[in-house]
């Protein structure tokens, strides 16, 4: 894995020996964490992770699996490892088979340090909650799943899901979910390190609401074809945001980009 931008400092060390790098450009899982690290910022903090084909697909076949590879689940599990929380739409949960996040032994310290639980909770975004309870990610995770909804979410379906154990957290008015307000009620349950896994719908709605800050994005040298959605979907926006880019990572032709929300 290289780094493309900003560019490699010339007095960068070579690897110690017994590191996990194979050369002097190969990352390991610390260089990776300290790279990715949260900034430190008063509030919460939203940071997305997404992968692209070459031809803007978000998936193929419904699943963002076919346009991955070894390096962009390496940056999956370092943004994993980093997050409080874990947040993502319902109906992704569903096509990608969600489960609970898994404890990482290089993580562990990390964590500990950090006052975080071993593992990042996860946060189903759900106005309905029509969502499958018995489920592995409800039914088995190593710290309580959230579910997000709307103030008059269906009584019935409130029930049920506290009888699961999920804890339900209140972003919104009516029967829908404000994406705005979405950072902010995670953040008084002190998940201030925020991870969006999409799907697109929501990652648009956080884009539309600008409650995104950062946006991590993968681009596979794959070409999908096909009515595959893009990484963000939701109406045009009558003045587009504009995102600096931070950090460009390049392993096997993947392309791992990173650009946060430029503020005024």
């Amino acid at each position: 894995m290289r780094r493309l931008f900003p560019p490699q400092p010339a007095d960068v060390p070579s690897p110690a020996a017994g590191s996990d790098r194979t050369d002097g450009d190969l990352w390991d899982l610390e260089a990776l964490a300290g790279a990715y690290a949260y900034p430190a910022v008063d509030g919460p903090w939203l940071r997305a992770n997404m992968v692209s084909s070459l031809d803007g697909a978000a998936h193929h076949g419904g699943r963002s699996q076919p346009l991955s590879s070894a390096a962009d689940m390496r940056i999956f599990g370092v943004l994993r490892g980093l997050a409080d929380v874990v947040v993502v739409g319902a109906e992704t949960v569903r096509l990608e088979g969600y489960r609970p996040a898994r404890p990482r032994a290089a993580f562990a310290e990390r964590r500990d340090r950090a006052g975080q639980p071993p593992v990042p909770a996860i946060a189903v975004v759900s106005a309905s909650l029509d969502l499958d309870y018995a489920a592995p990610l409800f039914s088995a995770p190593r710290v309580p799943t959230l579910v997000v909804t709307g103030a008059e979410a269906p009584e019935s379906r409130l029930r049920e899901a506290r009888q699961a154990g999920v804890e339900v957290v209140t972003a919104g008015a009516g029967g829908r979910v404000d994406p705005g307000l979405v950072p902010a009620a995670l953040a008084r349950r002190g998940l201030y390190r925020q991870l969006t896994e999409g799907g697109p719908r929501l990652l648009g709605q956080f884009a539309e609401a600008g409650a995104l800050d950062e946006l991590c994005l993968a681009v596979s040298p794959r070409v999908a074809l096909g009515g595959a959605q893009r990484v963000m979907d939701g109406p045009a926006t009558e003045l587009p945001a504009d995102f600096t880019l931070t950090s460009v990572l390049e392993d096997a032709g993947f392309l791992f980009t990173r650009y946060r929300r430029t503020r005024e």
